[in-house]
């Protein structure tokens, strides 16, 4: 079993959508998947038409096992289930300060996973705490969005910052852009001098279009939605870009 998160230190970067098209890609790969929604807001579990409650909230999270398992629900589309998400999740942190190796809990509550899933791809509210280094810590691989803009670059490198201050391995991170505006020379210049300054960046980019906004509307992935359109085409090839990055193994 593989962990992929899709993590940002900031919010609004297409985070979410990005969660939800690319674990309903990786089925069409064959792969057995769960996406885990840990951002007590909820938007993935609202995507997938989904109620956003877990048995016993966050301590039932915490506990994992059987208490864990009974919360999974299936969506619509085969071999894709979702671990909703719960306003209790927001107290995350304080769950994990109050056990020991609290740095370790994500890993230990999402390994009972791998005897059914291939895939598990974690949608993850802007944390720069605890959670943050359970999720540093658990993942195979952690994809991060960034706007072309001076302010989500400057969030990515304070994120490099944070994962060498604690020896996390800043080989599992990824950036790519998204909500790209390629008529914009901002954009443009600010992706080169990205993808020239930082190593792992995926030389793949979402577009800003409105048929991805429109999954609120939806309440399903792209890709599923309009299997054709550019936005699908985009989730797609950064799916193949992550296959191809050294370290991602999937079953």
């Amino acid at each position: 079993m593989s962990i992929l998160a899709l993590y940002s230190n900031k919010g609004g970067v297409g985070k979410t959508a990005a969660a939800v098209n690319l674990s309903y890609i990786a089925t069409r790969s064959g792969l057995k998947t769960i996406i885990c929604d840990l951002d007590p807001q909820g938007a993935a579990t609202y995507y997938f038409r989904v109620k956003p409650k877990l048995k016993q909230g966050a301590k039932g999270f915490v506990r994992g096992g059987q208490k864990l398992y009974r919360s999974i629900k299936g969506t619509d589309f085969d071999n894709l289930d979702l671990l909703p998400a719960d306003f209790s999740l927001r107290n995350l942190d304080i769950a994990f300060d109050a056990l020991k190796h609290s740095r370790r809990r994500l890993a230990k509550i999402l390994a009972p996973l791998a005897a059914e899933y291939d895939l598990v791809v974690l949608d993850c509210p802007v944390s720069v705490g605890l959670l943050a280094e359970n999720i540093l810590a658990a993942v195979d691989k952690a994809l991060v969005p960034m706007i072309p803009t001076t302010l989500s670059v400057r969030t990515y490198a304070q994120l490099l910052s944070l994962c060498r201050k604690k020896d996390y391995d800043t080989s599992r991170l990824h950036a790519f852009f998204s909500m790209v505006d390629r008529r914009k020379k901002m954009h443009r210049d600010i992706i080169a001098a990205v993808s020239k300054k930082y190593k792992g960046v995926l030389q793949s980019f979402i577009p800003y279009l409105a048929e991805i906004e429109k999954m609120g509307l939806y309440r399903a992935p792209v890709a599923a939605v309009s299997p054709r359109s550019e936005g699908a085409r985009a989730y797609d090839n950064l799916w193949r870009r992550l296959q191809a990055s050294p370290g991602f193994k999937l079953s």
